[in-house]
């Protein structure tokens, strides 16, 4: 891996939080990711399944961790399985983990090779009355492709059905959603490599570059840092492509006047950043295109501070609606009337700002995190307004990544990422 090693230190305090709130005599299955293929031989970089990760920091295919803290005997309560190294695997693909160094990565003193999976886990059903099944229950999963984890659980399903069945992932949107001190160590990383990344393009952007020049720069900077690279695909978007949400094909030529939304950020250890910053192609901000990037600021700026212990997601995003509807007003893209006669269920304001503010950030760029309940401090949260206005070739982003406080205004990971405008302007007129 390019990331320096994570102490085991955080694996264990998750892994403990994870059993604290497992039910009694119940077993914990988590799988690694498949490696998917493409064509032929050809296939994409491993990506380690992030619960896994979360719970023992194994960044390797093939690898299964149970958890099972009633087990009757103590070396059977965390054990790691993970795949067997030798020679000749070394030659092809490289150092596997081996069994020391499984321990020395996760803090689990059992490891077994996977060959050994089967034999083992029937032993421990027999002491177990309940299985926690990984599932997939993110609110914004769409996945199609069948998981290594799914495999496990319906093989499971067959093999043990008088078995109670719970589910881990209640507990991990509550655990993951609030951050470790080391873990905010390892999001601050991410965010200052996306800050050398930014301020490297500040002096490179001008008209007739091409939104994908733009993109290798990134690329470049995030790697030199010991990043893998972008924490998401890379949103490079000039003129009215900052209209597209999700605009992915960074192939247009970035004009004279325009401005570009670049939604980019890097990632690192497996930890995500999130940024998105709007600048003009030629160096400065016409008039018009200042007041509208300044109204998203303000909002951006107000939207922050709500981001207390206590704050629910749904009235902090109701409450933000009031704070762009009046920056919209001021712009003269809304008048009164639009407002008064506004639909509730699709207020005047989304037709400018039809996303949400806020999501969590974390492992996931769209992280796990209770939604439903209160804000508690060291939850991390995106703040990113915009406004997108395609009859004036316009789409204006900002965001930053924030970590909510036990007291005050959030801490800004991104603090020192240049947002205003003039000091844009003055940087890329150096």
């Amino acid at each position: 891996m390019k990331y320096h090693q994570i102490p085991n230190s955080l694996f264990i305090k998750n892994r403990k939080k994870f059993m604290d709130r497992m039910q009694p005599k119940s077993i914990a299955i988590f799988n690694s990711n498949d490696i998917y293929p493409i064509s032929a031989d050809s296939v994409m970089p491993f990506e380690q399944h992030r619960d896994i990760f979360y719970l023992s920091g194994a960044d390797q295919e093939e690898t299964i961790l149970v958890l099972f803290p009633d087990s009757i005997h103590k070396k059977n309560r965390e054990i790691l399985f993970v795949r067997e190294t030798n020679e000749h695997i070394a030659v092809w693909e490289g150092a596997k983990l081996t069994k020391e160094k499984a321990t020395e990565v996760s803090g689990i003193q059992t490891i077994h090779w996977l060959k050994d999976f089967d034999k083992i886990f029937f032993d421990l059903m027999t002491e177990a009355e309940t299985i926690y099944f990984n599932t997939n229950e993110h609110y914004r999963q769409a996945v199609e492709t069948e998981t290594r984890e799914d495999r496990f659980i319906e093989k499971c399903k067959q093999q043990f059905p008088a078995h109670r069945v719970a589910k881990s992932n209640p507990v991990l949107q509550e655990i993951r959603g609030i951050k470790e001190p080391e873990e905010l160590e390892l999001m601050q990383t991410a965010c200052n490599i996306t800050e050398k990344g930014f301020r490297r393009l500040l002096g490179f952007v001008k008209p007739g570059v091409m939104e994908y020049e733009i993109e290798a720069e990134l690329l470049h900077e995030f790697v030199s840092n010991r990043s893998k690279g972008f924490a998401y695909p890379p949103i490079i978007a000039s003129g009215y492509n900052a209209n597209v949400l999700h605009y992915l094909e960074n192939n247009r030529p970035c004009n004279d006047g325009d401005l570009i939304l670049m939604d980019v950020a890097a990632e690192y250890a497996n930890y995500s950043s999130d940024l998105t910053r709007t600048i003009p192609v030629n160096g400065k901000f016409t008039k018009r295109q200042k007041e509208v990037y300044n109204a998203v600021l303000r909002v951006k700026d107000d939207a922050t501070k709500m981001l207390v212990p206590g704050t629910l997601w749904a009235e902090y995003h109701k409450e933000c609606g009031k704070l762009m509807t009046s920056e919209l007003l001021g712009l003269g893209l809304l008048d009164k009337a639009d407002v008064q006669n506004e639909d509730p269920e699709w207020p005047a304001y989304k037709k400018y700002f039809m996303h949400g503010t806020s999501h969590h950030i974390g492992l996931n760029t769209h992280d796990y995190g209770a939604l439903k309940t209160p804000m508690k401090a060291n939850m991390v949260f995106t703040v990113e307004p915009g406004i997108y206005i395609p009859a004036e070739n316009m789409g204006i982003r900002l965001e930053d990544d924030v970590v909510i406080q036990k007291k005050g205004e959030p801490f800004n990971l991104m603090a020192n990422i240049p947002i205003k405008a003039d000091e844009i302007e003055e940087l890329m007129n150096k």
